[in-house]
């Protein structure tokens, strides 16, 4: 069965009451559903998940496993579009919905940014610079890789895993036989160590009709491997700066994309070395609610939904910081203070590690501008 004719319905913006469909339950779906209510659009929530923070906004919510295709086939005839804000959902599930329901973005995005080897060849394919990297499924191919990689690296599983989970460090003293053991036979990636001077990401979005904009570079820093903190506009030069978004716009064009996408980098001198690649929104754009003309949870909806970009310029200097844990105890103290506007996400339980909430400060400063092309 043939999919939905992509460019008919790419000049069919859907109407508002139209039900968008979302995989995934978390705090990303959350502000997706939220963001999508002002623009006169429905979201029904489907995942795996019990209780899903997403559910508390949306206007219906399936929860099941990924793979159920009948569950998948209800939720399919209940929505006009479905996109996602989860990358890990298995391909055969995109691969179902996708034959009676637009899917944005596509699944060709998603099976890059799910396997680093895959994601890496297609940046340099691209022309984007990475770390140095080797494929890694033995022991004997760890230690060949070090050779040539080393004397520092990383070893990462080559799907799933994020916020530092499923890596590991490595240095000339370190046992490898002990690395690959905690790989649990997962096929591998040896990436180079970037001595960085910064990282960043470019958050872009296209639209259905091809359109390309983007928000300027983000700085971030990281906490216990956790995003901590984002910063943007970055301190980068205007060669940096214009780089890193020339490096997201030809990622996200390449892909044939739709939606928001976020380019991670490390800053090494003028050039950007291409990280990972995250096919949905992302929590180094959580800022743009307050800090730009159209966040980045509104302009993936305008993108899904076949209407016009919205600007992408910033409303002043803007810092966010991540509620990670028992931080989520400042919120009083949060709340009495000038200027600082909270997120929380509705997660009943607090855990170490979990992303509870986020706070964003927005500075005035004249002189900060989107990137708009």
């Amino acid at each position: 069965m043939a999919g939905p004719d992509e460019d008919q319905l790419a000049m069919s913006p859907l109407p508002p009451g139209s039900r968008i469909g979302i995989l995934g339950g978390g705090q990303l779906g959350r502000m997706l559903a939220l963001a999508a209510a002002p623009l006169g659009y429905r979201c029904h929530i489907f995942g795996p998940e019990a209780a899903p923070p997403a559910g508390q906004v949306a206007d219906a919510v399936t929860i099941a496993d990924y793979l159920d295709e009948a569950a998948l086939s209800g939720f399919a005839e209940s929505v006009d579009v479905v996109t996602l804000e989860f990358e890990n959902v298995p391909a055969a599930a995109l691969e179902f919905l996708a034959q009676r329901v637009p899917v944005r973005p596509r699944a060709k995005a998603l099976a890059t940014a799910q396997d680093r080897l895959v994601e890496k060849d297609f940046a340099n394919s691209v022309g984007a610079a990475t770390a140095p990297y080797a494929t890694v499924d033995s022991l004997a191919e760890l230690q060949d890789a070090m050779k040539k990689i080393g004397p520092r690296a990383v070893l990462k599983t080559r799907r799933l895993g994020y916020d530092g989970k499923g890596q590991v460090m490595l240095d000339p003293d370190s046992d490898l036989s002990q690395a690959w053991a905690a790989m649990a036979g997962a096929p591998s990636i040896l990436e180079g160590f970037i001595a960085f001077d910064g990282e960043v990401s470019v958050i872009a979005a296209r639209g259905l009709d091809g359109t390309v904009s983007a928000y300027p570079p983000i700085a971030n820093r990281h906490r216990n491997h956790i995003l901590d903190i984002s910063e943007v506009p970055a301190a980068l030069n205007p060669v940096q700066s214009k780089r890193a978004i020339a490096i997201a716009t030809d990622l996200i064009t390449a892909l044939e994309y739709v939606g928001i996408m976020a380019v991670e980098m490390f800053v090494t001198g003028d050039e950007m070395l291409v990280n990972e690649m995250a096919p949905r929104v992302h929590n180094s754009g959580h800022w743009s609610i307050e800090g730009a003309e159209t966040s980045q949870f509104e302009q993936h909806i305008r993108a899904i939904c076949g209407l016009p970009l919205g600007a992408m310029s910033l409303r002043g200097r803007v810092e966010m910081r991540n509620l990670i844990g028992d931080d989520v105890e400042q919120v009083p103290a949060l709340l009495a203070e000038p200027g600082a506007h909270l997120h929380l996400y509705g997660k009943a339980e607090v855990r170490p590690g979990r992303k509870m909430g986020h706070v964003t400060y927005v500075r005035p400063d004249p002189g900060a501008e989107g990137s708009t092309p």
